[in-house]
């Protein structure tokens, strides 16, 4: 059994790409299922932001979990099987537990460190446990994911050019953010959303100049009674984007909700800063042209790079994401060692057992303190001779050859690979 993930992230595909791969929450759900009925699939979970796509699984064999997994991404993107092989990222065992504490650490995402995304790995966990997709292995790695991420958050200063997604396009758009009249509209009022108006108001943005806009109205309602901001109905969203200068939009509608016409209705001729969070976007890149107006979207943000002084702080999550990989891994192979080495001691003592009733049948008139004597010494020379082979096989195991069981055995006993497949065969779970 073997970690796999089958990926699509802005590294990898240009942003059209990744809009038609986009997935809403009943889609991520409904993915997840799908994948977990997939041959040689014993477990999934999948992560959708606004830049990534990744679906991961516990896999029985590599390369029909490969196919399937990438069949059903393709499917809903709609993408045809070599445009979909030309954007796509595939990792395997080691690889794929150093991508996904790369990710929670934000080393993978367009802004350099921001933090958004070790919630989004935090929800996809979350949701594959409610959806009983996730097991033991996937859950021991997502919450190692976690974990790491935080750790590098703490020891290290790597969130400092941008905490999320959400600030690095407040930091795009200047000064007009932080001018004492500027109003702001927010379009939306999920998770984005949310962030988005705790963001402003930790910057210090007066609350009544903050305005929510959503198809559903009492969802824009929960952002009022949390944060104390205001809210309309989404059929005014026109009126009030005649009175914003900035708007922040986080829809996850399917099309553009705001097109040149609609812009340029709204702007009249004043400056507008725009900044586009949502994927599919929701504002055609085509007001770019309108004079005055501003556009910061994911492309812009994916172009954003970390300044020098930064270096130092990625170095060190790196090393701290290699050391956690390898932290991770000789954990997992000493799991998979646990259930052989007791199997071992078990069987010495069942021999050890056998023993001592034949000789107490040759011997009936061995004393009881006899009998105890030739207890103890055919456990002493078990135990003897059963540790150094369980160390010797832990530490050939947990070394930088990297050797499997077999390998171990072979090592050990110098036995005839003959031999070792079939003490392999006999105890291979799979």
């Amino acid at each position: 059994m073997s970690v796999l993930v089958v990926g699509m992230s802005h590294k990898s595909a240009p942003i059209d790409v990744l809009e038609r791969a986009a997935l809403d929450v009943d889609a991520t759900l409904k993915l997840s299922h799908l994948v977990l009925d997939a041959p040689f699939v014993t477990e999934s979970v999948v992560i959708s932001t606004c830049n990534r796509v990744e679906v991961y699984v516990e896999a029985e064999r590599f390369h029909g979990a490969v196919e399937e997994v990438s069949r059903l991404l393709a499917e809903h993107a709609g993408l045809e099987r070599e445009d979909f092989v030309r954007h796509v990222y595939v990792h395997f065992d080691e690889a794929a537990v150093a991508h996904l504490f790369g990710v929670a650490s934000g080393m993978d995402s367009m802004i350099l460190g921001e933090s958004q995304i070790l919630g989004q790995v935090r929800e996809a966990l979350h949701s594959a446990q409610a959806e009983s997709t996730v097991g033991s292995a996937l859950n021991a790695l997502f919450q190692q994911a976690l974990r790491i991420g935080k750790r590098g958050h703490a020891e290290t200063g790597i969130d400092r050019l941008a905490p999320s997604m959400v600030t690095a396009g407040l930091d795009a758009a200047g000064a007009v953010v932080d001018a004492p009249d500027t109003r702001f509209l927010v379009a939306g009022a999920g998770t984005m959303a949310s962030l988005t108006v705790r963001t402003l108001i930790d910057r210090g943005v007066d609350p009544q100049r903050i305005m929510i806009a959503n198809r559903t109205y009492q969802r824009a309602y929960n952002l009022v009674a949390t944060f104390g901001v205001s809210a309309v109905r989404w059929q005014a969203l026109d009126v009030e984007l005649s009175a914003a200068d900035v708007l922040i939009s986080c829809t996850g509608s399917n099309g553009f909700v705001f097109d040149s016409a609609r812009i340029a209705a709204g702007a009249q001729g004043r400056p507008m800063s725009l900044i586009d969070l949502a994927l599919p976007r929701d504002i055609d890149p085509a007001v770019r042209e309108l004079e005055g107006v501003q556009l910061i979207d994911l492309i812009v943000l994916s172009q954003l790079q970390a300044n020098a002084e930064l270096a130092a702080d990625v170095e060190q999550v790196r090393s701290i994401v290699a050391s956690e990989v390898g932290t991770f891994l000789a954990a997992k192979a000493a799991s998979h060692i646990t259930p052989t080495v007791v199997a071992l001691r078990t069987m010495a003592t069942d021999i050890v057992a056998s023993e001592q009733a034949r000789i107490e049948s040759r011997l009936p008139n061995l004393t009881d303190d006899e009998r105890a004597d030739v207890r103890k010494a055919l456990h002493r020379v078990a135990e003897k001779l059963i540790h150094s082979p369980t160390v010797r096989v832990q530490q050939l195991v947990d070394g930088p050859a990297g050797l499997t069981y077999a390998d171990a055995l072979a090592d050990l006993f110098a036995l005839d690979q003959s031999a070792v497949d079939a003490v392999t065969q006999v105890g291979d779970p799979s």
